[in-house]
């Protein structure tokens, strides 16, 4: 069983036994409830710290668990006056600012326990470095001046490496660290495009980035996408009719279609957005999430961009873990400065623990082998779950196989409601992403999106499958 699992099971046996005891009383020690329970005594440290944490328990030092005073529940308040607060600004504003997290929730929500996790967003323990970046944590904290303040831009040592990843003639003074890619995703729109103005996007892209745009205020218009990514042609008519001054682009292993720019796209997409006197925000996230049979990457589009169009968006999170929100902003120009200021104002800087662990991480050995390893296993991933919708979900289009990233991006019959299909598959044991969040307008079908990196292997890439053609069928019956 896995150690989560453990610790939830455990902290639930022994909610239900609290009333056994009085407010107060000690609860059985710590050696006992291994015994009891046969459990690890870590699993039992991390069941009452649960507990703990929920007002249950309280725990003392060298003494035990005990019993915690039952506390009066505060009274009822009425809140109703927050609607009006909430939308008073609504009649001025040209965008009315929605925070909708719902496309971002369904990649990060655990689903219960048994439930094939086709929807997530993150690779699954078994495929993140978790001792390399436990080592490199212990390493980090041992550093001279490692809980000290960092500089606002981050540590030059880690500006420099993303530098040097990013390519060309970027330069660690044109880096700035972030709190992972979602945070230098808000900084970025927030400094390059003011509330009420149109903000181009790929059509279908990232919930995240729409998210974001939303809350502050901006206006997303999709740009349609094809097999090789966003179209340069009807980008140039949206800078045209839009008037808009950024544009937000994955060139390579687009989510959630897969694609990558060919060289002539990607060169166009830059021109076409220096002709409109517009920034390109490039968000290279799936880049370390390359598969084996892969051809060569092609280099970034900030690499080869003397003019400053391109704001370059990269993390260390994907690759890693949800919690190493690691990740850097790259700019040239009067913009930088901008950056620098709005993430200073937002967050001060990115905690230099973090900072330093990541560091450590990347100029260990464990990095190159833990970068292999997750392009081969990628790669397998992909193959099976291929293999297994085309022989189980023979009606759901796959436009095309990506050769990085996580996920496959299928289209429905249009015989087959999205909407009804979600809880459907929850109820048969298989969670997926809808893919509704994905556009900015109206979709122009149904879709889904299945990751296959957030499971154990592939034995469970086939059960899902198979979980999911059994919603298929009950809904078309």
């Amino acid at each position: 069983m896995h150690e989560r699992s453990s610790v939830a099971d455990l902290a639930k046996s022994l909610k239900a036994e609290l009333n056994r005891y009085s407010p107060g009383e000690k609860l059985p020690s710590s050696r006992t409830l291994v015994e009891r329970y046969r459990v690890s005594p870590v699993t039992v440290t991390r069941a009452l710290a649960q507990l703990a944490a929920e007002g249950l328990v309280v725990t003392r030092p060298g003494a035990g668990a005990y019993r915690a005073e039952t506390r009066t529940a505060p009274a009822a308040g009425d809140t109703s006056w927050q609607e009006l607060a909430l939308s008073a600004d609504t009649a001025t504003e040209l965008v009315p600012r929605s925070v909708d997290a719902s496309g971002v929730l369904v990649t990060l929500a655990a689903p219960p326990p048994g439930v094939v996790e086709f929807n997530g967003g993150y690779l699954h323990p078994s495929l993140q470095p978790e001792r390399a970046l436990a080592a490199a944590l212990a390493r980090a904290g041992r550093r001279p001046g490692a809980w000290g303040r960092p500089p606002a831009d981050g540590l030059t040592d880690l500006r420099a490496w993303f530098a040097r990843e990013i390519g060309g003639s970027v330069t660690a003074a044109e880096i700035l660290i972030t709190a992972g890619g979602q945070s230098a995703l808000t900084t970025a729109l927030r400094a390059l495009a003011p509330p009420g103005t149109p903000v181009l996007v790929e059509s279908p892209t990232y919930p995240g980035m729409l998210a974001v745009a939303r809350s502050a205020g901006l206006r997303p218009v999709p740009v349609p996408t094809d097999a090789d990514g966003i179209r340069p042609e009807l980008l140039e008519a949206a800078f045209r009719a839009t008037g808009a001054r950024v544009v937000v682009c994955q060139p390579l292993f687009q989510n959630p279609t897969g694609a990558a720019l060919p060289v002539e796209r990607r060169a166009a997409v830059v021109r076409i957005a220096r002709a409109a006197g517009a920034f390109v925000i490039e968000d290279d996230f799936a880049r370390r999430l390359v598969h084996e049979d892969a051809a060569p990457l092609p280099p970034t589009l900030a690499a080869d961009d003397p003019d400053g169009v391109v704001v370059h968006v990269c993390s260390l999170t994907k690759i890693t873990s949800a919690s190493l929100r690691v990740g850097a902003l790259a700019a040239r120009g009067p913009v930088l400065e901008r950056l620098r200021a709005i993430q200073v104002v937002d967050s001060f800087f990115v905690p230099r623990p973090l900072q330093e662990a990541a560091l450590e991480l990347v100029g260990s050995p464990a990095w190159s082998r833990h970068l292999r390893a997750v392009t081969q296993e990628l790669k397998n991933r992909r193959d099976t779950m291929t293999g297994a919708v085309a022989l189980h979900l023979p009606e759901l289009a796959l436009p095309h196989i990506p050769s990085g990233g996580y996920h496959l991006w299928l289209r429905l019959p249009d015989t087959l409601p999205e909407a009804a299909l979600l809880p459907t598959a929850l109820r048969a044991g298989v969670a997926v992403a809808p893919g509704r969040p994905y556009f900015a307008a109206e979709p122009p079908a149904g879709h889904i999106r299945l990751s296959f990196a957030g499971v154990a292997g592939p034995a469970e890439i086939v059960e899902g499958v198979r979980r999911l053609r059994a919603a298929i069928d009950e809904l078309t019956a």
